[in-house]
């Protein structure tokens, strides 16, 4: 068994670095779920959160239950064996509806927090380059799926604005200001994920931007 944890937009998964006793998704499921404290789980994975998502971004959160289910779930992860589906919202339009992305991404050498595909032998960055595959698909009206396998700081943001579709609000790599109204900088919402023996999250909201007139490819 697992849990699926509904992050919220705008809300850090763990204590914010500025305010240790902040609002954030490990307090709330704390609250919810009072023998979680009771086990010891390992540093960086408190209350059995197995991974994490950029504070914008909204969408299900897996949690073990168990110290044994943690680490076979960090194993599916080191494995690359999860598919996670994610939608964003852009500006930007390009030719085409389908792609598949597998340039390596590294952290940029000039500056600090922002992530660099390679573009070729002399691209400047600092550290080692991670492989990284997402597929996107059109969904319509500027609503994009973006389909990864591998998890690499920024992934979908930085391949998106490298194939032209940056998210639109994410300043940090070319989408522009953030529309008046919004909640967060840019939009962006984990749909959920699958694995291996039926591994799965089970299905959250999508928010009203998220949503299409038909069913999800």
């Amino acid at each position: 068994m697992t849990t699926t944890w509904n992050k919220e937009a705008g809300k850090t998964v763990f204590p914010p670095h500025a305010d240790p006793h902040g609002p954030c998704c490990l307090r709330d499921l704390l609250a919810a779920q009072p023998w979680r404290r009771a086990i010891e789980w390992p540093e960086g994975f408190e209350g059995g959160i197995a991974h994490r998502l950029d504070v914008p971004t909204s969408g299900a959160l897996l949690v073990a239950d168990s110290p044994e289910e943690l680490e076979q779930l960090r194993d599916h992860f080191k494995a690359r064996r999860l598919r996670k589906s994610y939608r964003f919202q852009t500006a930007r339009t390009v030719p085409w509806s389908h792609h598949v992305v597998k340039t390596p991404i590294a952290h940029d050498k000039r500056r600090s927090g922002r992530m660099v595909v390679r573009r070729g032998a002399n691209t400047p960055h600092r550290g080692r380059w991670y492989d990284a595959y997402t597929e996107f698909t059109h969904l319509g009206d500027g609503l994009w799926q973006a389909v990864i396998t591998t998890g690499v700081t920024h992934q979908i943001r930085v391949h998106a604005a490298s194939v032209g579709l940056a998210l639109q609000g994410d300043r940090r790599y070319g989408g522009g200001p953030t529309p008046e109204g919004w909640a967060c900088t840019f939009r962006l919402h984990h749909a959920g994920l699958q694995g291996p023996s039926g591994l799965r999250t089970d299905p959250v909201p999508l928010p009203n931007w998220a949503r299409t007139a038909g069913p999800p490819p």
